[in-house]
């Protein structure tokens, strides 16, 4: 059963239940989001995505807010576009100001929207933590200072079973997303999978391997599909000048888990020169030949053999 409503003008049907982001997704309408994502759970904590609904009092915050029959939306009126700058304001007033270095610039949410709607870094700028870039790992940068605490790295990693490495932690002013007891990437439980850095909206997580290889609108995209196992996950191949600079993954949809060893053997694969891999030995990263990191038959037939176990089991 579909239902009428009017955004910005236009007149639609959408299905019962549907959100008003998705909605106007349909129309073609652009809404800014920061928390959203479609592989994940509803969240609605960032509101740069507010709208004006006719007869409602305050704004809504369209990833969480559902369509009813005759709803008439606004999502560019003078009091969504007040409340959007203020947002962005806030933001940018604790945010370092590092734009023309930073390897998210071009792709960068808080970028893109401050952009659009004309906000600044002013002169004076806000609380600012100076949180200590970390870098030790090979593969993730993690520079909390530029983090916005939208939580989609917290709910993309709780996706995937016996996972959750990170958290919200303190509250206010002083919330920041950690590891269990705030420990680096390295001396966590995590491995790297870089569900988190897909996901990132700003230049809070980066891939470091790939770091200054290009910028993002110098480089072509392709999307390949990983063979190491039976996920099939997508991975975007980026190329300048005809020669491949990064190999990265895309969304991780429906909670698929991705893995390192994905990335790594696609870096193999299409990379000309690809660095070498790491692993770690007593708890410590260590270089090592890409035979011993991959493995690549033992790995597969053993990811294939759990999967064919769970699908087993959920069939008993």
């Amino acid at each position: 059963m579909g239902v009428n409503i009017n955004i910005n003008g236009k007149n639609a049907v959408v299905p019962e239940g549907a959100t008003i982001l998705a909605a106007a997704q349909q129309l073609g309408i652009n809404i800014p989001t920061f928390c959203h994502d479609p592989s994940l759970e509803l969240y609605g904590g960032c509101r740069i995505c507010v709208v004006e609904v006719a007869g409602a009092r305050d704004l809504a915050a369209s990833c969480t807010a559902k369509v009813s029959e005759g709803m008439v939306v606004s999502t560019e009126s003078e009091k969504v576009v007040e409340a959007r700058r203020n947002i962005l304001g806030l933001l940018l007033a604790n945010h370092p100001n590092d734009c023309l270095t930073c390897q998210k610039a071009g792709s960068c949410k808080l970028q893109e929207y401050s952009y659009r709607y004309g906000v600044k870094f002013e002169e004076q700028n806000g609380r600012s933590e100076n949180y200590q870039i970390e870098d030790k790992n090979p593969y993730i940068v993690r520079d909390m200072n530029k983090c916005i605490l939208c939580g989609k790295c917290i709910r993309s990693c709780s996706q995937v079973e016996d996972r959750k490495v990170l958290l919200f932690a303190n509250r206010g002013e002083h919330t920041k997303v950690i590891t269990a007891f705030d420990m680096p990437y390295e001396d966590s439980r995590c491995v790297h999978c870089f569900r988190c850095v897909t996901v990132c909206p700003v230049g809070a997580l980066t891939d470091k391997r790939s770091a200054r290889g290009a910028r993002r609108w110098d480089v072509e995209t392709k999307t390949v599909t990983c063979m190491f196992c039976d996920y099939g996950c997508q991975f975007e191949v980026g190329s300048k000048g005809g020669k491949t600079v990064y190999v990265t993954p895309k969304s991780p949809d429906k909670g698929r888990p991705l893995c390192l060893k994905g990335k790594l053997g696609n870096e193999l694969k299409y990379l000309d020169a690809p660095e070498k891999p790491f692993m770690k030995k007593d708890g410590r990263f260590v270089e090592s030949a890409w035979s011993e990191a991959l493995a690549l038959e033992e790995i597969v037939e053993k990811i294939i053999s759990m999967e064919n176990g769970r699908e087993e089991g959920d069939r008993l």
